[in-house]
């Protein structure tokens, strides 16, 4: 509990308050939104937030990818159509609102100290934070993993909730804007192991907030069909065959879980078939 840390629960809401008016103050016109309940206004930060994360980092990888460094990445035949890439944004704006709801929810059982979650590094020590950053990410690799392989291996979740994500099985449909691309529901069971994490681990608030709005970078990347080939990380080369076979690479961040469940597929295992 924050208690525990010797730090009261108003140190959250000030953070959150700050974050606000840093992100609000700046992009939403007036002040109308400075007398929404605490809840809301957090909500209207992220969401903006998001947006913002979503179209800068879109918009910038697929100039970067599709236009100015074609030749180099993507083979002409495996670029996207400009209707495809409508289609995620459309699927991805509509899901948005409801995605972004989850790290209020976060923010709430944080600011009432229901959570590990602590607020100065001080209170543990940077030793100690590195031991609790690591645990933490492994409880969200471990959750990410066994989510998005249940939704696939119970057949009614796949098929109202996860089958919308990947109606985009071919290099020519995935681009950075299909990383979240997801029906609403589908994505905040996703990123739910970010929360519960914070019941079994100390987690500081900086950090978490800073993960779960990275996220929106992450899903681009493992969605651009380009492989890193830098190990053990669960790049879009691993991910693009996820996408064409559907039963391999459910991992999030490294192939370690896919690994160890018999899940994991090499992309030059691909290659050397093809």
């Amino acid at each position: 509990m924050a208690a525990a840390h010797g730090v009261g629960p108003n140190l959250f809401v000030e953070e959150a308050d700050w974050y606000n008016e840093i992100l609000l103050g700046a992009v939403v016109p007036g002040d109308w939104w400075r007398g929404l309940p605490h809840p809301m206004r957090s909500w209207l930060r992220n969401t903006v937030g998001g947006f913002l994360l979503y179209f800068v980092t879109g918009f910038l990888w697929c100039f970067v990818i599709y236009y100015w460094k074609r030749h180099a990445y993507i083979p002409k035949d495996s670029i996207p159509s400009i209707e495809a890439m409508k289609k995620q944004i459309i699927v991805a704006s509509k899901a948005m609102v409801v995605y972004c709801a989850l790290p209020v929810v976060s923010e709430h059982m944080i600011e009432s100290g229901w959570t590990r979650c602590y607020f100065h590094v001080s209170e543990v020590g940077w030793p100690m934070y590195f031991v609790y950053l690591a645990l933490y990410l492994i409880f969200v690799e471990f959750g990410i993993y066994w989510m998005h392989r249940e939704l696939h291996d119970i057949k009614p979740l796949y098929k109202y909730l996860h089958a919308t994500h990947h109606i985009y099985n071919k290099e020519n449909t995935l681009s950075p804007f299909a990383g979240l691309a997801f029906h609403p529901i589908d994505g905040v069971l996703q990123a739910a192991p970010h929360v519960f994490a914070l019941f079994f681990v100390p987690a500081h608030f900086r950090t978490h907030t800073a993960l779960m709005f990275l996220e929106v970078i992450w899903t681009s990347n493992i969605h651009d069909c380009i492989h890193g080939k830098v190990w053990p990380v669960m790049g879009a080369g691993y991910h693009t065959i996820h996408h064409t076979t559907y039963r391999h690479n459910y991992g999030h961040y490294t192939v370690w879980m896919d690994w160890m469940f018999g899940t994991l597929r090499e992309p030059e295992d691909i290659l050397k078939k093809d």
